[in-house]
């Protein structure tokens, strides 16, 4: 993570990532990892530290507003650790990380089913608005890790302007009308 960090994908060549690691590059060879492995263990990573915020969320006590407003702030959380690599990342490796292969490329469910849930949940308690809860789970995901990310790096706004302007905007689209 380091490395793609600091030099991004291309410079992220095996020779480099064995020196930070400490380890010679003929290590990583004779047990047989390649670019690519590394690649695969760093989106795992990312996988379940967001698998992991999302399990506090869906527990958290309170309304499905409240919890699904705690989902994404969690999620934005989650951005922030990662935003380094995910800069680092080529288009092609983020949707390899966000997407599932076929010819729709819809985002992972691992990425939209806890959002699902909490919008399912908020119909039902009352607390958010009756909507497709598959679509605008998918919409939100993109909508916050996407817009998060670039104005943390584009913008250089600070990880809590970014949050709370992005939460609070997302959360307003799902309030119930009167």
């Amino acid at each position: 993570r380091h490395v793609l960090a600091q030099d991004g994908l291309a410079a992220a060549t095996l020779e480099r990532i064995s020196s930070e690691a400490g380890i010679s590059r003929m290590t990583l060879h004779r047990r047989g990892v390649s670019k690519r492995d590394i690649l695969r263990a760093v989106a795992e990573r990312f996988e379940d530290d967001y698998r992991q915020s999302m399990w506090s969320a869906l527990v958290a006590k309170g309304t499905a507003r409240d919890r699904l407003r705690y989902a994404l702030e969690l999620q934005c959380g989650v951005t922030e650790r990662n935003l380094a690599t995910l800069e680092a990342l080529s288009a092609p490796a983020r949707d390899a990380v966000f997407h599932d292969s076929g010819p729709a490329g819809l985002t992972r469910s691992l990425f939209v089913e806890a959002l699902e849930r909490l919008l399912l949940d908020g119909a039902a308690d009352g607390s958010l608005a009756q909507v497709d809860a598959q679509e605008t789970a998918t919409v939100m995901f993109n909508t916050v890790s996407h817009t998060y990310r670039h104005l943390r790096v584009g913008h250089g706004w600070s990880a809590r302007r970014a949050r709370d302007g992005v939460v609070r905007l997302v959360t307003e689209g799902v309030v119930p009308r009167s």
